[in-house]
C-alpha cells in the first residue's frame, strides 16, 4: 500500500527515484518501507524515471533555455541514468537548440556592447553561454559569428 502523502507527492510533478527516497526518509521511513514505497510507486505507474528525465530536458530547456550540458549534468545530480539520459536529450530540438543559443548570444552581445575590449568581451559572452550549458565548440562558433557583425 503507497503512503497517501508520498503519491500526492508524486503526481504533483514529475519525480526521480532519488528525489522520492529523499523525501520518505524524510517523512520517517525505514530502508525497508522505502524500497517497498518505491517499488508500489513504479508499478502502479506514478513514478517513471525515463518520463521524470525527458519532462525535465524539455522543461529546462524550454523554461530556463538550459544546454544541453547543464541538463546532464543535473540528470546525473539526481542518480538518473545514462540511457534515460540519452532518451531525454531526444526531447531537445535541435533547430531550436541552435536557434536558442543564437537568441542567447546575441542579446548578451548586445548588453556587452558597452565594454570597450574585444577579448573581455568575447570573455564574458564565453562565460555566460558555458554557464548556462552549451557545448564549448557551438559557443565558440556562435562567438566568432556574433562578433564578426
Amino acid at each position: 500500500m503507497v503512503e497517501p502523502a508520498i503519491l500526492h507527492y508524486c503526481q504533483y510533478q514529475e519525480r526521480c527515484h532519488w528525489e522520492v527516497r529523499n523525501k520518505l526518509y524524510d517523512l520517517g521511513f525505514t530502508s525497508g518501507e522505502v524500497e517497498r514505497q518505491l517499488t508500489g510507486l513504479i508499478e502502479t505507474g506514478v513514478l517513471n524515471e525515463e518520463r521524470f528525465a525527458r519532462a525535465f530536458a524539455g522543461g529546462k530547456f524550454r523554461m530556463k533555455q538550459w544546454g544541453k550540458e547543464k541538463i546532464k549534468q543535473q540528470l546525473k545530480l539526481r542518480k538518473i541514468s545514462d540511457y534515460c539520459i540519452k532518451k531525454a536529450m531526444t526531447e531537445i530540438d535541435a533547430e531550436d537548440y541552435d536557434r536558442t543559443l543564437k537568441k542567447l548570444a546575441s542579446k548578451k552581445a548586445e548588453e556587452l556592447r558597452k565594454e570597450r575590449s574585444i577579448p573581455t568581451r568575447k570573455l564574458k559572452l564565453y562565460r555566460y553561454l558555458i554557464q548556462k550549458g552549451y557545448e564549448r565548440d557551438l559557443v565558440m562558433t556562435e562567438i566568432n559569428d556574433c562578433m564578426s557583425l
